[in-house]
């Protein structure tokens, strides 16, 4: 599997096209719809999966679904494994940031795409509307359970991996 980051945006949200056989699937298209159109005009389009509400992240939704109509993963459905064609991922329940966010985890490729949940070195921001400090805590606990070879995929910024948040990032102690 393929991952292109595109940055969309006045706030620099990441948005992510996952490539695998010619089939994509679009994570959090935030904004900038003709550059995400750009990346997937010559792929099939199989499904978008949005890691939280916030406008910042789903600010190109609708034309999205207007150009392709795709089913949409996001909070509605329930923590299990998903299988879309070529892609085999799990939605992980990770509120903190806000009620519905979550994370959703490639296994096979050891990579997480975790929204606002975990930046590099810091958490998203709790003090929104539905966000909670008790909530990103339980979600921190559940995600230091994971393998720690992953590669985290925030919603800002650049990647991590779990192993360095668990060892360099002060909310995971």
């Amino acid at each position: 599997m393929k991952i292109k980051k595109i940055v969309t945006g006045s706030l620099e949200e990441n948005c992510y096209v996952l490539v695998n056989n010619g089939d994509c699937l679009v994570i959090d298209p935030g904004d900038d719809f003709y550059k995400i159109k750009e990346e997937i005009k010559d792929l099939n389009l199989l499904a978008v999966l949005i890691t939280h509400h916030h406008f910042d992240h789903v600010g190109a939704l609708d034309e999205l679904l207007e150009y392709k109509n795709v089913k949409i993963y996001d909070y509605n459905l329930e923590e299990k494994e998903y299988e879309i064609n070529n892609f085999n991922f799990n939605i992980i329940k990770t509120s903190g940031h806000t009620s519905d966010s979550i994370t959703f985890y490639f296994k096979e490729e050891k990579v997480m795409f975790t929204g606002d949940f975990i930046f590099k070195g810091t958490i998203g921001r709790t003090d929104l509307p539905t966000g909670d400090m008790k909530e990103m805590e339980n979600s921190i606990d559940k995600i230091k359970k994971y393998d720690k070879n992953i590669t985290l995929y925030p919603g800002h910024g650049d990647n991590t991996t779990l192993e360095d948040e668990i060892n360099n990032n002060c909310f995971f102690t």
